[in-house]
C-alpha cells in the first residue's frame, strides 16, 4: 500500500476492528479511511464493488470474514472477475485479490471451517494460492496484488500464529511455482498451506522407521506447478496428495490423476489421498479432529503405499 496507492482494502470490520483476525489492525490508520474501507454484511455486494474497483484502475484486496461466506459472491467471482479479460481482452483487467481464511481446528463448526479451494481451481481464469509459510505469505501476497488477474488467496486460520523467517528487503515469491520442503528417495508427499506442516511431521516420523519423503508444498492450486510434483514423483515412484478439504472431488483427486497421466509408467503404486472424511466438519473438537487429516493418518497412508 505504501508502494502503490491504487491499492485499497475493503471488508467486514477491517478498519478500527482490524479485522476477525486482526490482519489490517492499524492500517487504516496508517493509510487512512478511503483506502480501508469497512463493508456492510453483503458479500456479493462488496466483492461486485472490488470487481469495478478492479476494471477502472484500482487493485483490490477484499477480506472474506471467513472462505465459507464465498458461496454468497460467486457469481461475482466465478462469472464475471474470472471472465471478463478473456471477454474483452486488452480493454480489460481484473487486479483483485480476495483473501479467505479457511480450514478447520477451531471449533467453529460445519459453516465457519471448510477449506473450498477445489471449487475455485476448477475456474478457469481464477489463480488460486495457498501458502504454508511467513515467507510465502508475505512474497506471495505482494506477487497476487501486483498481478493483473483476479487472486484467491487461501490463507490457513491456523497458521495465523505461526512464525517464520522472512527475507528482509524487498521481495517476491512466483506464483504458480511449488516449493521443495524436504528431499527423500522412498515417497513423494504433496502438500499445501497447514497440511504441509503435518506432512513435514510424517515424514519425520516415516524416517525414524528408515522412509525418506520428499516434501513438496505446492503453493499454488492454479496455475499448477505439475513439473515439480512429476520430478519427484518419477524418482520415488510412490505419491501421495494430501489436502485438507473433503475427499470427493478434491484437490488431491486432480492433482492424482494428473499424475497418473504423467507418470503412469514410474508409479510402483497407485496414488493414494488423505483428506478431510465427506462429512460437514463438526464444532465438537474431538469430532473435528476425527474428521480433518493429520500427520499420523498421512504416515500411516504413506506407509501402506511403500507397502505395495
Amino acid at each position: 500500500m505504501a508502494r502503490d496507492e491504487r491499492v485499497i482494502l475493503i471488508g467486514e470490520d477491517i478498519a478500527q476492528y482490524g479485522g476477525a483476525f486482526k490482519i489490517t489492525r492499524d492500517m487504516a490508520e496508517r493509510f487512512g479511511r478511503d483506502r480501508v474501507r469497512n463493508t456492510p454484511i453483503s458479500e456479493n455486494g462488496f466483492v461486485g464493488v472490488a470487481v469495478g474497483a478492479a476494471m477502472t484502475g484500482l487493485r483490490p484486496v477484499v477480506e472474506l470474514m471467513f472462505m465459507d461466506f464465498l458461496t454468497l459472491a460467486m457469481d461475482q467471482l466465478c462469472n464475471h472477475a474470472a471472465k471478463f479479460r478473456y471477454q474483452y481482452g486488452e480493454q480489460c483487467r481484473v487486479p483483485l485479490v480476495l483473501r479467505c481464511p479457511a480450514g478447520a481446528g477451531r471449533s467453529y463448526g460445519p459453516t465457519h471451517s471448510q477449506s473450498l479451494e477445489r471449487w475455485l481451481m476448477a475456474t478457469p481464469g481464477l489463480l488460486v494460492v495457498a501458502p504454508a509459510t511467513a515467507a510465502d505469505a508475505r512474497g506471495m501476497l505482494k506477487s497476487a496484488i501486483r498481478c493483473d488477474d483476479p487472486v484467491v488467496f487461501v490463507e490457513s486460520k491456523l497458521l495465523y500464529g505461526q512464525r517464520g523467517e522472512v527475507p528482509e528487503g524487498e521481495y517476491t515469491t512466483p506464483l504458480g511455482e511449488a516449493a521443495l520442503r524436504r528431499e527423500g528417495e522412498h515417497i513423494t508427499l504433496v502438500a499445501y498451506s497447514r497440511m504441509v506442516h503435518e506432512a513435514l511431521r510424517a515424514a519425520d516420523a516415516l524416517a525414524e522407521h528408515g522412509a525418506e519423503a520428499t516434501v513438496i508444498d505446492l503453493r499454488s492450486l492454479a496455475p499448477l506447478d505439475l513439473d515439480t510434483v512429476a520430478a519427484s514423483v518419477d524418482q520415488t515412484g510412490r505419491v501421495v496428495v494430501i489436502e485438507e478439504g473433503s475427499l470427493t472431488g478434491g484437490v488431491a483427486a486432480e492433482i492424482s490423476a494428473r499424475i497418473n497421466e504423467e507418470c503412469f509408467d514410474l508409479l510402483a503404486a497407485p496414488p493414494a489421498r488423505v483428506a478431510a472424511r465427506d462429512v460437514p466438519i463438526p464444532a465438537a473438537e474431538a469430532l473435528e479432529q476425527a474428521v480433518i487429516p493429520g500427520w499420523r493418518e498421512i504416515a500411516q497412508i504413506a506407509a501402506n503405499t511403500l507397502s505395495y
